[in-house]
Parts: C-alpha cells; structure tokens; sequence
C-alpha cells in the first residue's frame, strides 16, 4: 500500500510542477561560481570581461524566449545572429535554461575543463528535487544546449583566437613610453585587445581619449611634473582610510608577492568581477525579479567589456609611462607604490574606465541606491558603504592614486571615457520592450 501511495503522489508531483523556483540570489550564485573559477585561474580582467559577456548574453536570451516582455539582443548588436526558437508545443523552463546555459558558456570559456559541471548538475538535481517532470528537464537542458552553442559559435568569431598568436608587446625604451615594473618585470597584458570585435561600439576607436599630458620632468611646473609628484606625496601621506580604499578595490587577480628570495602569489577577483558582485547586492536589495537580475548582468557584462576594449585601445596607443617607473629612476630609487603597478601602459585607468562604464547601467536598473559593498569581505577586507554606484565608481577611481599605480590625469580621462562607453550601452541597446 505505503508503494503505491509513493507512486501516486510522485505522480501527481511531477503533473503539479509548475516552474523552477524564480530566484535571483541562485542566478547572483551562479555568476558567482564562475567569478571564483576566473579566480582561481588568474584570467587577466579583459578576458574575465568577455568570459562573464558571452555567458550572461546566453542566459539572458534563454530567458527572452520565454518573456515576451524583453527584447532579444539580435538586430540590436549588429554582429550578433538570430537565436534559436524553441520548438512549439515543447514545454521548457526558460528560468532553468537561462542559469543552465549561463554554465555552459562559462564552462566552455574557462578552464580546466568542466569547471563549472558541478554546478550544472547541482542545478539539474534541485529541478528534479522540485518534480520537473522527466521530459521537461530533458527539453529544457536540449534548448539551454542550443542557445549555448550558438553564442559560443558566434563568440568565436570576435578575433580571441587569433589574438591569441598575435606577436608580443616591444618595449620600447624612449622616455616617457611604458616598460615592465618590478617585481615581476611581466610583459604587457593582452597589447593587441583593441583587436577584439566589440558589442555596442562601432569599432574599438569610436569613442577616444585626449592626449596624455606631455612627458617632461626636467620643467618642475610641468603638468606632468606635478602629477607625478602628487603621486609620491600621497603614497608618502596615506591615512588609514585611504589605504582601506586602496586594499578595498585592488582587486589584483595575480599579485606576486616577494619576501626575501620567497615569492608567491595572492589572488583576488578581477575589477570586473567586483563590479558583477555589486549586481548581485544590488539585485537582492532591490528585491528585483529574476529576469531583471538576468538582463542588468547582461547589460553590466555588456558594458564591462566594450569599456575593457575601449580602455585598452586608448593604452596601447599612449603607451604611457607608469609613476612607479620615473619616481625610482628620478626620484627615490628605493619607492615603492602602496598597491602592485600592473603589467600595463598607465593612461588612462582601467578600473576608472570600467567602474564608470558599470555604474551608468547599474543605476539606470536600480536608480541612485545606497548599498555596502561586502565584496572583499572573503579575502579579509572590511566593507564599505555609498550612496550610490556612481559614487562607488569614483572611489574605485581615487583608489588607483591612494596606490601609488596611476596619475590624477589617468583617473579622470578614464572616468570620462567609462560614462561614454556606458552611456552607449544603454542608448544602443533596449533590453525591456516599452
């Protein structure tokens, strides 16, 4: 008798189901776990950009051909194919599919292998769990398949791999252009990304920077003389608070650390993954659905990236000389910045670029939020609190000159840069129809 009640009700479980369980934080989880495996592998923060892009474009198109209240991103990316429909009379929980294809992409963009299938499987597990019925999971997972597969059939062509054989940054040595700083003395981070195909812009250099100030330290009333020293005198003069800033938004994904003949590495999550981290915070105080949450990754991720291309277009044409360079050469030959100088040219900042690009979609999806910020909480580091996200973006910016990493001059050319890239990611793309 106790079987054939189990069997009736398992039935009338499965005929009941409605749909997987709506829910933001799990889709906010889910970004999460790709943002630790990122991580852990120490992708540079211009291929993070573009690994969290093609997967939150993934999700996100899974969860249009279930809603007709979002637009899907075809004909608006110009580049971007038609998605695939689902096929009538098939029953697909598009909730699921979104976060299934979100690991697939993601998993197919990362490494090791299979990094993210844990994840795949736990979710695949709970629908089953809640009584998805046997032919809507299989449905569900084929269609999450399809759409997966045709964003990373299109990623393909956006000129990663053949960047990937692209020759080597030449340093050259004339005063004022960029070379390798300790301790690492690494070459220079992806030198041909302004080759990489963009979403939203038009070419890498649609949207460009002023020239650098003028390289002259002989002329102490020089614009760049006085830059640099407001660099050393600040590192020199750091408050604790500043010093909490600079720690709070470092977001190194590989620092080399160097004690006597020991070195190793301490790791911490991209400027982009911090930036998708405040998405999620951002979501959860909102009490935002779970297809905005989707759609303000996608838009995040969107601008994250063509900021990244932006940002480094603008580098890689400048080359321009980092602070802790000039002040151990003319300066101070024992100085050090407070923050790590990153294996790249100084102008203009990149965190400024991308934190000001993010802000302008994250508030254009949750208005002018005051929120904390836990992000660097799991690596040791207190949160912090703003008024906004563009407020959060402007410390973000500050950060790199509490650092010792950036001039003033990078910061605020970098800013302008980022509010334009964002500002064209949202003109240029409609995500919820009117």
């Amino acid at each position: 008798m106790f079987v054939v009640v189990l069997f009736i009700w398992a039935c009338n479980s499965k005929s009941n189901y409605t749909h997987f369980t709506a829910d933001p934080v799990k889709y906010a989880k889910t970004v999460k776990e790709l943002n630790n495996i990122v991580l852990e592998n120490n992708f540079p923060p211009m291929i993070a950009a573009r690994n969290y892009a093609y997967a939150s474009i993934a999700a996100y198109e899974c969860m249009v051909a279930g809603d007709s209240s979002w637009q899907s991103l075809y004909g608006q990316i110009k580049h971007m194919p038609e998605m695939p429909n689902p096929e009538p009379g098939v029953k697909i929980d598009f909730d699921l599919a979104s976060l299934l294809a979100f690991v697939k992409v993601g998993n197919a963009v990362t490494f090791p292998e299979g990094s993210m299938m844990k994840h795949y499987e736990k979710l695949v597990l709970e629908a089953d769990s809640m009584g998805m019925p046997s032919s809507m999971l299989k449905s569900t997972k084929q269609f999450a398949d399809t759409i997966a597969g045709a964003v990373l059939a299109w990623s393909k062509k956006d000129h990663y791999s053949k960047t990937r054989g692209a020759s080597r940054y030449t340093v050259d040595e004339t005063p004022g252009r960029w070379v390798p700083t300790p301790p690492m003395y690494a070459t220079a981070v992806e030198p041909h990304w302004m080759e990489i195909r963009p979403f939203v812009l038009d070419s890498a250099y649609e949207l460009t920077c002023p020239k650098p100030p003028v390289f002259d330290v002989k002329n102490t009333n020089s614009i760049y003389y006085k830059a640099l020293m407001e660099v050393k005198h600040t590192v020199d003069s750091l408050t604790e608070e500043q010093k909490h800033i600079a720690d709070f938004w470092d977001d190194n994904p590989f620092k080399m650390n160097v004690t006597g003949h020991v070195m190793y590495a301490t790791k911490k999550f991209s400027p982009g993954g911090h930036w998708l981290n405040i998405v999620g915070i951002a979501a959860e105080k909102a009490n935002a659905d779970l297809h905005t949450t989707i759609a303000a990754y996608a838009q995040t991720s969107i601008a994250l990236f063509d900021g990244f291309i932006s940002c480094w277009t603008e580098k890689f044409t400048s080359n321009y000389i980092r602070p802790e360079t000039v002040i151990n050469q003319l300066v101070d030959h024992n100085w050090q910045p407070y923050l790590q100088t990153p294996p790249f040219p100084s102008y203009v900042s990149g965190h400024s670029t991308i934190s000001a690009a993010t802000a302008e979609v994250m508030t254009s999806y949750f208005g002018e939020m005051a929120f904390t910020d836990t992000s660097s909480v799991e690596f040791g580091i207190k949160s912090r609190s703003f008024s906004s996200f563009r407020a959060a973006a402007q410390e973000a910016s500050i950060s790199r000159l509490f650092g010792g990493i950036h001039y003033r001059f990078d910061l605020n050319e970098g800013n302008i840069l980022g509010r334009k890239v964002g500002e064209l990611v949202l003109q240029r793309l409609t995500f919820k129809k009117q």
